[in-house]
């Protein structure tokens, strides 16, 4: 598997997000609730458009915690974004649950401190 150094990752994505600008902290009134995307010409190269997207706040990451962090702010009328490099249900959280766990005690003995083992097992 082909890992960078911590540096060069971190060189990589900032070059990749040298686009992206952080836009105001106060959530847009429902009635100008518009797309922020806008074209412009790019100063190197005149024939190809560059897209410039403004959002309140964006994750890096695509797990079940970060996907929830994103969509809070979205609820409350932020625009918000969430890149990650894996399809969604490639993410370890699928891989943990494996489904979806409940300790209903409706059958045999259960108890929630196997559903959480068996969860934090799964992802290792």
């Amino acid at each position: 598997m082909d890992v960078l150094p911590r540096t060069s990752r971190i060189s990589t994505i900032s070059q990749s997000l040298s686009g992206c600008r952080l836009a105001s902290t106060t959530p847009p009134a429902l009635s100008s609730m518009r797309s922020n995307i806008s074209m412009r010409e790019n100063a190197e190269s005149p024939k190809s458009k560059c897209r410039d997207h403004t959002y309140n706040a964006f994750m890096l990451r695509a797990g079940g915690a970060s996907l929830r962090v994103v969509i809070g702010p979205s609820e409350h009328g932020f625009n918000t974004v969430c890149i990650t490099k894996l399809f969604p249900t490639y993410s370890r959280t699928v891989a943990a649950q494996g489904g979806i766990n409940a300790a209903s005690g409706n059958m045999t003995e259960d108890d929630w401190r196997w559903h959480m083992y068996d969860t934090v097992k799964g992802s290792d």
